[in-house]
């Protein structure tokens, strides 16, 4: 069994699972059961195909199944938009390898003028693998200059696992680090030739203890909007609306924005942060004259 082979075996494994016949709406059958969740012959009955074919998809040997059949098996394992998105992912036809690798991205001017344009919130556009594309000032403050970090390392799920200030200073940390690792497990997916992709996952394995079991669980997610907490050293507690945004012509970036209440005591943290850590005019030239 191939690599992507094994992919789609685990992931369909790991959804049934989850499973119970309960939840499933399945009577009992009085049979032992020696596996958690749902068995394959239950899965194939759910989705109306038979148990031999759905053995076939969970190893990897059924060929080009049809738009009916994913909604069907996304009906019987109960799978969310994100999950059917990557079964999909894991169904296609590999893409002919790249001769040359894919570019480095690049933010185009309109969006930079965007992030600075929201000087009084926290924003910055993500691209492949979470790599930080550009940030505002607030972004850099709540969460970690990453301009200051070399082009290589500016990446959010990096900072998030293996950097020891964002265990202190991010809320819920287990939460946004586990949802992290199910964003790179979404893309590692739909991209699984991006050797940048597959070096950041390695490093991730061997420096993080928390990250394979994360990764093995094969959850998915595309992050669209939630809540996000982080403890400033300055100011203290902060409490974030975030929304997510494709960016308009690029489907690989996204601008994210860390929205506050305007009354909000996070409101007031972010002026009082601002006015600290805002850059010192350069002084004037005392040339005689006033020149």
């Amino acid at each position: 069994m191939d690599d992507r082979s094994r992919e789609l075996a685990d992931f369909l494994r790991t959804r049934r699972a989850r499973i119970t016949p309960d939840q499933a709406g399945l009577p009992a059958d009085g049979r032992i059961r020696r596996v958690p969740g749902l068995r394959r012959d239950e899965a194939a009955r759910l989705a109306g195909v038979s148990t031999e074919y759905y053995t076939r998809l969970e190893q990897g040997r059924a060929q080009n199944p049809s738009p009916e059949v994913l909604h069907a098996l996304g009906r019987a394992l109960q799978l969310d938009a994100a999950e059917r998105e990557h079964l999909t992912d894991l169904l296609a036809r590999p893409a002919p390898a790249r001769r040359t690798p894919a570019g480095p991205q690049r933010v185009r001017p309109g969006l930079h003028l965007m992030l600075q344009t929201l000087d009084h919130v926290p924003a910055f556009i993500l691209g492949r693998r979470t790599d930080v594309l550009a940030s505002n000032r607030l972004a850099r403050e709540v969460l970690t200059d990453f301009d200051a970090l070399p082009a290589t390392r500016r990446n959010l799920a990096r900072y998030y696992l293996l950097d020891p200030e964002a265990r202190d200073r991010v809320g819920d940390w287990e939460r946004i680090a586990a949802e992290t690792v199910a964003i790179l497990r979404l893309e590692a997916g739909r991209h699984p030739d991006d050797r940048r992709l597959a070096d950041l996952i390695g490093e991730l394995t061997l420096k993080s203890p928390e990250f394979p079991a994360w990764w093995n669980d094969h959850r998915v997610l595309r992050r669209t909007h939630g809540t996000k907490r982080y403890h400033h050293p300055l100011v203290g507690e902060l409490s974030f609306a975030y929304e997510s945004f494709q960016a308009p012509g690029d489907a690989e970036q996204t601008l994210c924005v860390y929205n506050v209440e305007p009354s909000s005591g996070t409101a007031q943290a972010l002026r009082l942060l601002t006015s600290w850590t805002a850059p010192q005019p350069a002084a004037a030239s005392e040339e005689p004259g006033g020149r």
